[in-house]
């Protein structure tokens, strides 16, 4: 399933040059990921209520096209795989003209204590059902 999320680009959030600052993407793209579990009825507190914690493993970020003040972007996201262990998630925005302009591959794992944990069977195939074959 492919999660959409839109977002207007404030001042605050720009850098010196007028456009979305790079760091923000991150923060961009967790707020849609926490999202689409809330969609999925499955939002982060109660990850936390299981104990587990979602740690980001690794995030790889294609920056394509600029961002512009006052812009309204539209994110994407969907798991293109999904197991006991984590998540691999597919991340696109998009500009208010279609424009793909950035996309992120997001490898998350499941932690408990700080360390990688598996989550049940039953919770695991609840996510995979969510997968999409999309690509990145």
């Amino acid at each position: 399933m492919i999660f959409i999320k839109e977002r207007k680009i404030y001042g605050y959030e720009c850098d010196i040059y007028g456009h979305l600052n790079n760091a923000n993407y991150l923060q961009f793209y967790e707020s849609a990921r926490s999202d689409a579990l809330t969609d999925m009825k499955f939002p982060i507190k109660q990850f936390n209520e299981m104990g587990v914690h979602l740690y980001i493993a690794r995030i790889e970020i294609d920056y394509k096209a600029g961002v512009f003040l006052e812009d309204t972007v539209t994110i994407k996201s969907w798991m293109s795989t999904a197991n006991r262990l984590g998540s691999t998630w597919v991340q696109k925005l998009y500009d208010s003209h279609g424009q793909l302009c950035n996309q992120a591959l997001v490898k998350v794992v499941h932690a408990k204590n700080g360390k990688p944990f598996r989550i049940d069977h039953e919770t695991a195939n609840f996510f995979i059902s969510f997968v999409e074959d999309e690509e990145i």
